[in-house]
């Protein structure tokens, strides 16, 4: 394939991304609100039902893939911990800041994937990057309203939510540039990725500690017991993202 046509699917997965996350914003909301579903919660599941449905679509069509050399493990450790961060960050910020806001919040993340790429992967960094990344930045900031000195006393935790996860997303990109260096397939990674990030937030969910967003006990993992409507929208919200 040519280089254009590889940068052509490249913009293309970026706005179909850009899309998903936008709308996958929505359904948060709408379930945190609705259902009082717990953020933290509400993160773990995501990372469960990708981690209980694609072991077997790859064992029925790519069997292969279900297994990783050992010495990518630590990598696919650190990996999924940065994807907990961020899911965790980013259903928070949603919860505090609503969708739209939120929204806005994590796309600060441009401006932190370029510095970032620029100090640890020496990618380059010129002027008009840099000018379009601090446009970008002004952007997220008056249109989420951080300028408002107000909204910083009436929602500080919210907005520094939000900038975490729009840090804790370009972490997370950075890192999946490495993938096809290290050569891991993708659906390997994702399935690690998601498998070690449900751990990670399973922890986190039963730390004797007061974690704002949390379960405060085990009994909540299954907040939403037997509400059909909450549990179908929570897959139709999990599997549109995968997919």
């Amino acid at each position: 394939m040519s280089s254009e046509g590889s940068m052509g699917r490249g913009y293309g997965a970026v706005l179909a991304s850009a899309a998903v996350l936008s709308t996958t914003a929505v359904f948060i909301r709408y379930l945190t609100q609705t259902y009082h579903l717990p953020p933290l919660v509400l993160a773990l599941w995501r990372n469960i039902f990708t981690v209980f449905t694609l072991p077997l679509v790859l064992k029925l069509r790519w069997p292969h893939l279900l297994y990783i050399k050992r010495q990518h493990l630590a990598y696919l450790v650190s990996y999924g911990l940065v994807l907990a961060a961020f899911n965790s960050m980013w259903t928070l910020s949603v919860a505090f800041n609503g969708a739209a806001v939120a929204t806005v919040l994590v796309y600060c993340s441009a401006t932190f994937t370029a510095v970032l790429g620029w100090m640890l992967l020496r990618e380059r960094l010129d002027v008009v990057k840099l000018i379009v990344v601090l446009a970008s930045m002004l952007g997220c900031f008056y249109v989420s309203g951080a300028s408002s000195p107000g909204l910083w006393r009436s929602n500080a935790t919210g907005l520094v939510t939000g900038v975490l996860s729009g840090l804790s997303y370009a972490g997370y990109s950075l890192m999946g540039r490495s993938v096809s260096q290290r050569g891991l397939n993708p659906w390997t990674t994702l399935l690690y990725t998601f498998t070690f990030a449900g751990v990670f937030l399973f922890a986190v969910n039963l730390l004797p500690l007061s974690v704002p967003g949390a379960a405060s006990d085990i009994t909540e993992l299954l907040w939403l017991g037997r509400s059909i409507s909450g549990w179908v929208i929570l897959l139709r919200h999990r599997y549109m993202v995968v997919c």
